[in-house]
């Protein structure tokens, strides 16, 4: 269990949270919501102990997992070690264990200290501590191989997972989660669902995959209007219950006011008069009604809108014999299809299995600003591109296409000089860049302000093909909806690679999954797909 008693977090004038107590009770599991800016994570290192409230206490229990944010610490420690070491009391002992065994001879009290290590490490399970790793990191993907190598050898996405199971490591009585799901495919994403299910402590979890908290959380703790109200059940009946919270307090505050009004008036009318008290009488309702204004939300609803300048041809997309290898490594071959107009197609796969190789493949003889997309891989096969196609691309490193020691407003200006101040103003606006926030330097951009004035360019340039990889990193609930909403509405085509599975259930008409080195072609939607995959 972890309380939180009359916390406090201020930076500047900017409220946070105000005097915040709340229980997070042993076998529930919270996800921890709010719109980017809200003091999620902020509120995540407090309750982990890494950073100290400015007002009030937290307790928490001594055996707490968390996902390390720093993808570069354990650099020099094996994957397995690693993983262990997110039991710090069985790491230390083992350590300890290491340097006296290495000893020749050992003193009496160096023989006694080594009897108790033994039992720590009994008590800690140590005996199976890296074949229980060794379960964690197969269920997250990370082949055997890959256990006795070092972290700095590993790609970011890999490391995010090592580091998830190090979080997971040692049965902890809590765990607190900061985005977990991050860099995950699909089938770890599953994996880890089941997990977190089954497991029996207090669980607090950031994410932006609404299909997570609603599978995994069975409350929902939600940062907004300068406090934490915890609702019953996920993502989903969070907002509902909001909504019709806020609805009745609005209803409330609208006749207390109206009231008052009334009140006001009567007062106004005869304090001169005969009826002094009466006056007195209505004064003293007016002070009990008196109500103070609701904290404003710190909720911001982008509004995006992908429209095309001209449609394409009714084929768009036609591959023939595609295949791409990386030396004797085939990462896949002999896939081609037709493919029409406004079809949405959803590619999907584990991590590594060749997403982005095939997205590249295809942009490298792409048409427009995209053309020149390096495709790596060695292979062949034929793409052709149809009459009108213009392609919109949202690369999975998409801050490396923002160019650095500019302003925003500078940047999105280039894509189409013609346009008009107030229109390039009025897009950053739409994509929550107000007033002078739309002149901020392009290398100060955070991840989630590079991917909206991606698609500020997306919506500027008017593309009738959109090729989407991993677009989602790093946006909030409120942008993700925005674009799930953007991409049903658009009449173009979508090539759409990204592990939010609300995303693909909600706008794929089409799915393309990697098995192996092939690559399957699905002609329906992913309800359709994941019905026929079930034996």
């Amino acid at each position: 269990m972890i309380s939180v008693n009359n916390v406090s977090m201020r930076f500047g004038a900017k409220i946070l949270f105000e005097d915040v107590s709340t229980t997070f009770a042993a076998g529930r599991r919270f996800g921890l919501t709010g719109p980017n800016g809200a003091g999620k994570s902020t509120f995540m290192k407090l309750l982990s102990g890494e950073s100290e409230p400015q007002k009030g206490a937290v307790v928490r229990p001594k055996k707490l997992g968390t996902l390390s944010q720093n993808q570069f610490a354990f650099d020099d420690k094996r994957v397995v070690d690693t993983v262990i070491m997110g039991n710090r009391r069985l790491w230390d002992a083992l350590t300890e264990r290491e340097v006296l065994y290495a000893k020749a001879d050992l003193s009496d009290d160096e023989g006694i200290r080594l009897g108790e290590l033994e039992g720590i490490v009994g008590e800690e399970d140590g005996y199976s501590a890296e074949s229980d790793a060794a379960i964690l990191l197969d269920g997250l993907g990370i082949p055997e191989p890959v256990h006795e190598r070092l972290m700095g050898e590993l790609q970011g996405g890999q490391k995010v997972r090592v580091l998830l199971a190090q979080a997971l490591f040692g049965n902890p009585e809590a765990l607190l989660l900061d985005e977990p799901t991050n860099h995950l495919d699909l089938d770890s994403v599953h994996w880890l669902e089941n997990f977190l299910n089954a497991y029996k402590g207090t669980l607090i979890v950031i994410s932006h995959d609404r299909h997570f908290l609603n599978s995994v959380c069975t409350h929902t703790a939600d940062i907004d209007y300068e406090t934490i109200i915890t609702y019953t059940g996920g993502y989903d009946d969070m907002v509902l219950a909001k909504t019709q919270v806020r609805a009745r307090v609005e209803s409330e505050i609208a006749q207390r006011q109206k009231k008052i009004a009334q009140l006001q008036d009567f007062v106004s009318r005869f304090s001169a008069g005969t009826r002094a008290s009466q006056v007195q009488s209505r004064k003293k309702e007016m002070e009990r009604l008196q109500t103070s204004d609701l904290a404003k939300s710190n909720i911001q609803r982008p509004f995006i809108r992908f429209q095309m300048k001209r449609p394409s041809g009714r084929i768009p997309l036609e591959v023939k014999g595609l295949h791409r290898a990386y030396g004797e490594a085939k990462v896949f071959e002999g896939f081609g299809g037709m493919f029409e107009r406004g079809e949405k197609i959803a590619v999907l796969g584990r991590n590594g299995a060749g997403k982005t190789t095939l997205v590249k493949s295809l942009l490298a003889t792409g048409t427009g600003p995209y053309e020149k997309e390096p495709d790596l891989a060695q292979g062949g096969g034929d793409i052709t591109w149809g009459h009108e196609v213009q392609i919109g691309y949202f690369a999975q490193d998409h801050r490396e296409s923002i160019t650095k020691g500019m302003t925003a407003f500078e940047w999105l200006h280039q894509f189409d000089p013609q346009a008009s101040r107030d229109e390039i103003r009025g897009l950053l606006g739409q994509m929550l860049f107000s007033g002078e926030e739309g002149m901020k330097p392009t290398e100060a951009l955070s991840g989630g302000e590079a991917a909206r004035l991606i698609f500020c360019r997306l919506m500027l340039e008017k593309p009738n093909f959109l090729v989407m990889d991993e677009p989602t990193n790093h946006l909030d609930l409120e942008s993700i909806n925005a674009l799930n909403w953007a991409i049903r509405k658009f009449e173009g085509t979508v090539i759409l690679v990204t592990h939010d599975e609300d995303l693909i259930a909600d706008v794929a008409t089409r799915i393309w999954q990697f098995d192996g080195n092939k690559l399957v072609d699905f002609k329906g939607a992913y309800e359709e797909f994941q019905a026929a995959a079930t034996p």
